[in-house]
C-alpha cells in the first residue's frame, strides 16, 4: 500500500506523512511547484525532512498550469490578499491524484488541519477542497481524521481511523510535541510559505498584471530587489545583493532590457523595453543612485540591447514615489 502526499516542506504535512508511514504504508512526497513559494531553495531542506521520516519526495512543476486554471478566475475566491486557497488545494489534489496510477498508490494525503485557517481550513472548506480534487474519497487528513468523516481508506481498511490524530484550530503546541517526540529538529516554524498571502508581494503581482501580462518567467522577478513603476508605465527591477542579482541576470523573460553600470560597481537591473523616454532617463539616474557612484558624473549604463546614461541624484528621496512597498 502506497499513499502520494501533498507536501509543502511544513511541519503539519511532515507530521501527516509520518502518520500514515507510522500504519506500514509507503509515502511518496509530492511538493508541487506554482511558483509562489518563499523566496529561495528548499528542496535541500525539504529533502532532509522526507528521509528522517523515511518518505521519497518528488517535486512536481505546475506553473503554467497553475496560472491557466487557478491565479485569476477562482471559484471559491480569495483570501485576504491574492491567495486563492480553496482552490489551490483543489487544483493540488487533483493534479497529484493524475500520479496515483504511476506510483502504484492508492490514496492521497495532507497535512490541513482543521480550524487552523480562517478560509481554507473549516471543515466546509476541506469538503470542498476535496469535490475539487476530482477523487473526494480517497482524500485523507491525518492530523484531523478523527474530526472528519471517514474517508475510503478507512472504510475499506487500509488505514485505521484509530491511529489517526484530532489535531484542532491554530495552536501548534501538539506539532510541536509530535515533532519532539520523534526527534525531528531545525524544522520551519510556520510562517505562511505561500507569497500570495504576502503584503509586500501581492502589492507588486497586483501593480503587475494591472499593467502587463504575468507569465511563468516574471514570477521569479517579482520576489526579489527593488521594485519601481515608474512614471510613463515602465518597470524597473534593482538587485539589492548577489544572489539578487544572479536572480535577474538569469530571467528568461523577454520583457526587459538587462545590465549594469559600466563604469562602477552597481546592481543588476531590469528595464521595461517598452520604456519611454522620459522613463528611460528616469531609471538611468535611479539605477546610479543605487551604485557605488559620484555626484556630478555620467556613467554608462549597458542593458545589452541599448546603452543608457544616468547621474547620481542628490537624495534618493525622489525615488519614492514610484517604489511598489
Amino acid at each position: 500500500m502506497k499513499a502520494l502526499a501533498l507536501f509543502s516542506g511544513g511541519l503539519d504535512s511532515t507530521l501527516a506523512m509520518k502518520v500514515i508511514i507510522d500504519q506500514g504504508i509507503e509515502v511518496i512526497a509530492i511538493h508541487v511547484d506554482t511558483g509562489f513559494g518563499s523566496v529561495g531553495d528548499r528542496v535541500e531542506y525539504m529533502k532532509r525532512m522526507c528521509d528522517h521520516i523515511g518518505a521519497k519526495f518528488e517535486i512536481l512543476d505546475l506553473k503554467d498550469k497553475y496560472l491557466d486554471e487557478v491565479l485569476f478566475e477562482p471559484k471559491y475566491g480569495y483570501g485576504n490578499y491574492f491567495n486563492p486557497c480553496i482552490d489551490c488545494h483543489g487544483f493540488m489534489f487533483r493534479h497529484t491524484s493524475k500520479l496515483l496510477e504511476k506510483y502504484d498508490a492508492s490514496f492521497m494525503i495532507s497535512g490541513e488541519v482543521v480550524g487552523q485557517r480562517p478560509m481554507s481550513q473549516t471543515k466546509d472548506a476541506m469538503l470542498r477542497v476535496q469535490k475539487l480534487s476530482g477523487q473526494e474519497e480517497l482524500v485523507v487528513r491525518p492530523l484531523s481524521g478523527k474530526l472528519l468523516p471517514a474517508s475510503k481508506p478507512e472504510l475499506e481498511g487500509w488505514i485505521s481511523r484509530d491511529k489517526l490524530l484530532d489535531f484542532w484550530g491554530r495552536g501548534r503546541s501538539r506539532q510541536f510535541e509530535f515533532a519532539k517526540e520523534i526527534g525531528l529538529e531545525n524544522f520551519e516554524h510556520p510562517s505562511g510559505g505561500c507569497l500570495l498571502t504576502d503584503v509586500q508581494f501581492t502589492t507588486r503581482l497586483r501593480d503587475f498584471i494591472a499593467n502587463d501580462t504575468l507569465e511563468v518567467d516574471d514570477i521569479d522577478t517579482l520576489k526579489i530587489g527593488r521594485q519601481l513603476r515608474l512614471p510613463d508605465g515602465a518597470k524597473l527591477v534593482v538587485g539589492r545583493k548577489q544572489d539578487e542579482n544572479q536572480i535577474l541576470e538569469n530571467t528568461k523573460s523577454k520583457k526587459y532590457f538587462k545590465g549594469r553600470i559600466v563604469n562602477a560597481t552597481g546592481p543588476f537591473v531590469l528595464l521595461s523595453k517598452n520604456a519611454s523616454e522620459n522613463d528611460i532617463k528616469l531609471a538611468g539616474d535611479f539605477i546610479v543612485t543605487y551604485g557605488k557612484t559620484e555626484l556630478g558624473v555620467t556613467y554608462d549604463i549597458n542593458l545589452g540591447e541599448i546603452v543608457i546614461q544616468g547621474k547620481r541624484l542628490e537624495n534618493k528621496d525622489a525615488m519614492q514615489p514610484y517604489l511598489l512597498k
